[in-house]
């Protein structure tokens, strides 16, 4: 479960996932602003080509909504986000339906705004229902966003429905992120015996989970665990952190998400 870049051909791919426009007329001017200009470059360290690029596409349709999203996206992987913000605001404009739970993410995950980001996502589970972005529906990042406040109660009772959902629902597959999240739920709130019994539910489908191991060690030391034991699971923990087994979601090769642990540093 390792994370493996792939070059620049990721940087292409990777969250050019919108709806493209119906609009014959849109279509065209999309793939002349990305295909045969913008994805040429790389904007790591061609973000000007980029952007004018996708900037002469606008100027023939500025109501296309996917070449604003494609604007914004590169800023935020460059950690510019209100600069990035300032664009992904008008793709919501023009087609809010499929940008605003992304950018509902994005405030969660990039931007760190959970106030803002859990006022998206409530409005996209009111007018949509509760939909999936990035492996996870839109109340898993709202449990995020309140673990981040501090707000226990709610994180944990939207981690427990999801798990539970999970579990219901065989048609999708159980997730190691989300029996962590839940667990943390259960961490943050002192119950230790609960909190051990789902990491290992996500360690039994992701062996070498480090940050998994390294909350169980800590649960293990609250409730007085040998430390002979507590050390020998904090080293493996490190030890597969050290291998980059780490929380798998796509996007902590840009952003460290929430109760992460660098233990290889």
């Amino acid at each position: 479960m390792k994370k493996i870049i792939l070059g620049f051909s990721f940087f292409i791919t990777f969250l050019s996932f919108g709806q493209i426009p119906k609009n014959e007329a849109q279509e065209a001017i999309i793939k002349q602003s990305l295909d045969s200009c913008a994805y040429k470059y790389n904007y790591v360290f061609q973000m000007q080509e980029w952007q004018s690029c996708i900037d002469e596409g606008l100027k023939k349709d500025s109501t296309i909504a996917y070449l604003w999203q494609q604007k914004a996206m590169p800023y935020f992987k460059c950690k510019k986000y209100e600069v990035g913000l300032s664009f992904l605001d008008k793709a919501v404009v023009y087609n809010k339906q499929e940008w605003l739970p992304y950018r509902g993410f994005m405030k969660c995950i990039f931007s760190k705004t959970y106030r803002e980001a859990i006022t998206d996502l409530e409005e996209c589970i009111k007018l949509y229902g509760n939909g999936y972005r990035m492996d996870h529906p839109y109340s898993f990042y709202i449990g995020l966003c309140y673990l981040q406040l501090n707000e226990y109660d709610k994180a944990e009772k939207l981690f427990d429905d999801y798990v539970n959902d999970i579990y219901k629902n065989r048609q999708q597959l159980e997730h190691p992120t989300a029996y962590f999240y839940q667990a943390i739920a259960k961490y943050e709130l002192q119950k230790w015996d609960e909190a051990i019994t789902i990491l290992d539910k996500a360690l039994k489908i992701y062996p070498q989970f480090s940050d998994a191991k390294y909350y169980k060690a800590i649960c293990w030391f609250r409730l007085g665990k040998p430390k002979d034991e507590i050390s020998a699971l904090a080293k493996e923990a490190r030890g597969d952190s050290a291998k980059g087994f780490t929380i798998n979601e796509d996007n902590t090769i840009y952003e460290t998400y929430p109760y992460q642990i660098k233990l290889n540093k």
